[in-house]
């Protein structure tokens, strides 16, 4: 009701003439207008009739589109630098990045939460687009926090605020279009449909299928913190060579923590807990560690190696002990040289696999050593109520915590999203194999309520537990 109380909008006259409306007839006086077909007035609607109700599907529809178009250029160029990606940046995306956000997340120093964001939309992303293309974007720094760690100790976080994280989810956007392909099979963590569950499924399809003897559990110090953004901006510029994009991501890196009311600016760290940092962080070891992992792999390895790593936690299995201690070796050389550097209470050799056990008691040893990844400890043991044997090779389960509902069966194949992705060993997570036989039966767990499922619904020779439930080994 636009003109008063119980009043529909008036009659719109339409603007589309009538057929023959502007021929003057010799016949009629006057030289008035004849129409063929004379057009009926429409009636308007009630309400707001100049909303656009597809704005929202048309935006996503639009910003989809762009994606794919870097996407294609970055399968099909492995070394294309993109120089023009920074006009990508629109409302579109802009919004899109906004809904993405958890409306629910703590705030940083501009103390500005979702919700009131959230009014006003469209014309405060207008300005932040306006900003951003024009150069007048200010990054501001983000606020520390704390939460606690498992042994106790406190984990810092720097939580940006709104417009900052808004921003970085764009950004992120586009990155992630680029090196989603170029990122190798073996890495997960903090990247589209690859999360733990898959990393865990991996690794339990990696040590069945593979022979995996020993097991090498790398963890870096303090990663997050101790990233040097020097070469964070050198490995960036491998593929983006829009100047403007750099600049943003520095001016990030530069905004700096506040704590007890003291900006520190590093030279180091990129934030952990920030919208960009887990991107960055999977950039920075996909040049400083992936790559040469896997040229290591297919140089230098005289048997079987497998790899998954879970941003900066990740476990390499090894068929023989020489292999693995002299990438043990080499690998701290390569990290030095990137500044960073392996927890020396973290990283351990072990002797590890489906006949670890076996060969240990004929050595008179004890039961293999355990190691734990991604909140689960993991054992090279036949799990209780399992006496059955298949081509002599002791039986286990890999248990995991997410398919405790879905009980998912195994069809004869292990795989997870990531292995039909790539080729070699870029594109799996075992050297060569992209999928790894088992046995076609249905996944099954024991009774106790200390473990639980994993995706990979094979018997895999590990059982996997939580860490600090009863059984450990």
């Amino acid at each position: 009701m636009m003109y008063g109380p119980e009043k529909s909008d008036p009659v719109i006259v339409a603007t589309k003439l009538a057929n023959k409306a502007e021929q003057l007839s010799a016949e009629r006086s006057g030289g008035e207008p004849y129409a063929a077909e004379p057009v009926e007035r429409r009636a308007g609607t009630k309400g707001n009739a100049g909303q656009q109700s597809t704005r929202r599907t048309q935006s996503r529809v639009s910003v989809s589109q762009a994606l794919e178009r870097i996407r294609k250029v970055a399968r099909e160029r492995k070394k294309e630098r993109f120089t023009a990606l920074y006009h990508y940046i629109s409302v579109d995306l802009l919004e899109e990045a906004f809904f993405q956000l958890k409306a629910n997340a703590a705030p940083g120093v501009d103390r500005l939460t979702w919700k009131d964001y959230e009014a006003d939309l469209e014309r405060k992303l207008e300005d932040l687009h306006l900003r951003v293309q024009r150069g007048a974007y200010r990054a501001l720094p983000s606020r520390r926090v704390y939460i606690p760690k498992p042994d106790g100790r406190q984990r810092p976080l720097a939580v940006a605020a709104l417009e900052d994280k808004i921003v970085q989810r764009a950004v992120a956007a586009l990155l992630n279009a680029i090196y989603e392909e170029d990122f190798l099979g073996f890495s997960y963590g903090f990247r589209p449909g690859r999360g733990a569950h898959d990393a865990l499924d991996a690794l339990c399809v990696g040590i069945h299928g593979k022979k995996v003897s020993f097991i090498l559990d790398a963890d870096i110090r303090s990663f997050f913190d101790e990233i040097s953004q020097q070469w964070l901006i050198r490995f960036l510029e491998h593929r983006v060579g829009d100047r403007r994009i750099i600049r943003l991501i520095q001016k990030w890196l530069k905004a700096g923590i506040l704590e007890d009311g003291v900006v520190s600016v590093s030279d180091r760290g990129t934030g952990q807990g920030s919208v960009i940092s887990p991107l960055l962080a999977n950039i920075y070891l996909h040049y400083a560690l992936d790559l040469w992992a896997a040229r290591w792999r297919r140089r230098t390895a005289n048997g079987d190696m497998i790899m998954v790593r879970y941003a900066d936690d990740f476990i390499i299995g090894f068929e023989h002990h020489i292999d693995a201690q002299l990438f043990l070796d080499e690998m701290r050389e390569r990290l030095g040289k990137f500044a960073l550097s392996l927890h020396p209470e973290k990283t351990r050799l072990i002797e590890f696999g489906r006949f670890a056990a076996e060969r240990r008691k004929r050595r008179g040893l004890g039961k293999p050593e355990t190691f734990n990844f991604l909140g689960f400890t993991l054992s090279a043991a036949r799990p209780k109520g399992e006496n059955s044997r298949s081509n002599g090779r002791p039986e286990g389960i890999a248990c995991g915590r997410s398919y405790r509902r879905s009980r998912r069966a195994c069809d004869g194949v292990c795989t997870s999203p990531s292995l039909n992705r790539g080729s070699g060993w870029g594109g799996s997570f075992a050297a060569t194999s992209i999928i790894t036989p088992c046995r076609p039966t249905r996944m099954h767990w024991p009774s106790s309520d200390t473990t639980s499922p994993t995706s990979g619904g094979a018997r895999c020779g590990v059982v996997a537990r939580r860490m600090g439930s009863r059984g450990q080994g």
